[in-house]
């Protein structure tokens, strides 16, 4: 099997077994044609076999951060950067690959799945495809992670991560939830990941469309990841599983951040947006708590972290705008994928996007500092919908009433971002579904209808914010600037703009206020920051037109004030 992500060559005498090596545990049981040598620690009674790998030369379990990053530098897998962090490159995919994203069709999920969105593979098409990936994996080395997703102990889950490259091991172990070393020998997993980057799928014989796969069986709980080394479509496999799992038990998930007020209040606030729409830049506010800043539950106990570290973007990533981001660029521990380093100083160049857009830094939660420690809070008082406008003619903020709220989760507008899916080479103006159509397995009606049940018992403030462009759209206009954002944010969650003027949005008809401090008034009105008028009236005319037609698909689902709450109709006469 393939060990090596540099260039995919293989390496089965890979370096690294002395058994006599200070650290290691040997637990290698009598199995015959299955002996393996287990390093690590984990439960001996339900190990690789329990999932059907065999004839492995080795698995490393819950290795820590010093171990993996000697491994994958032992192997080639990645470089070290001047300030300790490991640097890995990911290939050709630089992103997701959301069309080679595939369900498993069977009795159970059959009315469940929202088939409109996800791609279906049958039973016997998945069975083969495991077989292959057992066979693709024997006789080579695998590194295994023992980790929880979700921080609420009532609605989380234990998934077993199997990766080929020691750097993915190290990637997962950031990001989720990992649990106390005592506990790893009664640990059984209820979710388990294969990830072989080095399997090519065979479309005829699998099922899929290309080399590339991400397969789940819901009924199984187990998810295939071959043919791509973006190290993303493993949180994002777990995510989707939780999104299936949790609206049974009454739990929302959700595709957004969080932070809570310091102050004795705790008061949260939840943040949904696309990748590249400021969710992680955002929440991470030092005047406020860190939750999350990707993926979180709403339960009748409040908010709760899926994960346990952050997937930042690092692109012209700016020490003075987002200092608490950049510093954990200079730690041991965080792993950056597709970052440029120089070849001598080992400096990364955050502005040189010559491999892709999308460079990421994945490190633990607790490299910040305001960080909570639990991942949990209580219900949350606002929640913010960031929206990437890529046409630059929605206001800054603008606040929604819960069926305006339920509107534009259903509708999820923004614009994916260079480098985030794998072909996407500049902004796209888009439509996904509750900020995260990808991980949405379910129909949209039900996560939007949990979402307006849980706004209106816990009395959320919901606001819709626009990170994009102003003064233009792309290539005309400019990025709204991040201070003019944190600025409008603060006002939002102290209170202070419900002491403020507020007029109808006369495209939108959501409610846009008059003044903000500190904020430059025409920066509020849109086609104040527009040289061509007639530019901008044609121009939010055509997005009114993109928002009416895409909800067509969700009015027969929706309750008529959530219809009505539609961008006006008679702006285009």
């Amino acid at each position: 099997m393939n060990l090596r992500a540099a260039d995919l060559t293989d390496r089965a005498d890979a370096p690294g077994h002395d058994e006599t090596q200070a650290g290691r545990r040997l637990r290698s049981g009598a199995r015959g044609e299955n002996d393996v040598s287990d390093i690590g620690d984990f439960n001996a009674g339900h190990g690789a076999e329990a999932i059907g790998l065999r004839g492995l030369k080795a698995v490393h379990w819950n290795l820590e951060a010093p171990r993996l990053y000697e491994e994958s530098l032992k192997r080639g897998e990645a470089e070290l950067a001047r300030g300790g962090a490991l640097v890995a490159q990911t290939g050709n995919h630089t992103g997701r690959s959301p069309k080679d994203k595939y369900v498993v069709r069977d009795a159970s999920t059959e009315t469940q799945v929202w088939w409109e969105n996800n791609g279906s593979i049958t039973p016997e098409q998945f069975a083969t495809l495991h077989r292959d990936f057992i066979a693709h994996a024997e006789g080579g080395e695998l590194f295994a992670q023992d980790l929880f997703g979700g921080a609420d102990p009532a609605h989380r889950i234990k998934a077993r991560v199997f990766t080929e490259f020691a750097w993915h091991s190290l990637f997962i172990r950031n990001l989720l939830i990992r649990p106390e070393r005592e506990s790893l020998g009664a640990y059984v997993p209820e979710i388990t990941i294969i990830d072989l980057p080095s399997f090519k799928a065979d479309p005829a014989r699998h099922g899929c469309r290309s080399k590339t796969v991400i397969a789940i069986d819901f009924a199984q709980k187990l998810v295939l990841i071959g043919g791509t080394a973006y190290a993303g479509e493993m949180k994002k496999s777990v995510f989707t599983f939780l999104n299936y799992m949790l609206p049974d038990a009454g739990v929302m998930p959700m595709h957004c951040s969080a932070n809570a007020a310091l102050d004795e209040t705790g008061d949260s606030a939840l943040f949904f947006g696309l990748s590249g729409t400021g969710k992680t830049t955002l929440s991470n506010d030092s005047s406020r708590k860190l939750i999350g800043d990707d993926e979180h539950g709403w339960s009748s106990n409040g908010i709760f972290n899926f994960e346990g570290g952050c997937y930042a973007k690092t692109i012209r990533l700016s020490r003075n705008a987002e200092p608490e981001i950049w510093a954990t660029t200079e730690r041991f521990g965080t792993v950056m994928e597709n970052v440029v380093i120089d070849p001598l100083s080992r400096v990364p160049d955050f502005d040189d996007a010559s491999r892709t857009e999308n460079t990421r830094c994945a490190y633990p939660l607790d490299f910040i500092a305001n960080a909570s420690a639990t991942g949990r809070a209580a219900h949350p008082k606002n929640i913010v919908m960031l929206t990437c406008d890529a046409f630059g003619v929605m206001p800054p903020i603008a606040k929604l009433t819960g069926a305006e709220a339920m509107y534009h989760f259903l509708s999820g507008y923004t614009a994916k971002v260079a480098g985030t899916e794998r072909g996407l080479t500049g902004p796209e103006a888009t439509f996904s579904t509750c900020f995260g159509a990808p991980f949405m397995p379910r129909h949209p009606s039900v996560y939007g209808n949990l979402l307006r049940e849980l706004i209106a018992k816990h009395h959320v403030d919901c606001w819709l914010v626009n990170t994009g462009w102003t003064g233009g759209g792309v290539g005309t206009g400019r990025r709204m600037p991040i201070r003019v954002t944190r600025r409008l944010l603060a006002a939002a969650l102290d209170g202070s703009l419900s002491k403020v003027e507020f007029r109808r949005d006369p495209y939108f008809g959501f409610a846009v206020p008059d003044f903000v401090p500190g904020v430059e008034p025409h920066v509020l009105a849109p086609v104040k920051t527009w040289q061509n008028k007639a530019a901008f009236a044609e121009t939010a005319t055509r997005l009114v037109a993109m928002f009416r037609e895409n909800f067509k698909r969700f009015e027969d689902h929706v309750d008529a004030d959530v219809r009505a709450a539609e961008p006006v109709a008679s702006i285009a006469a």
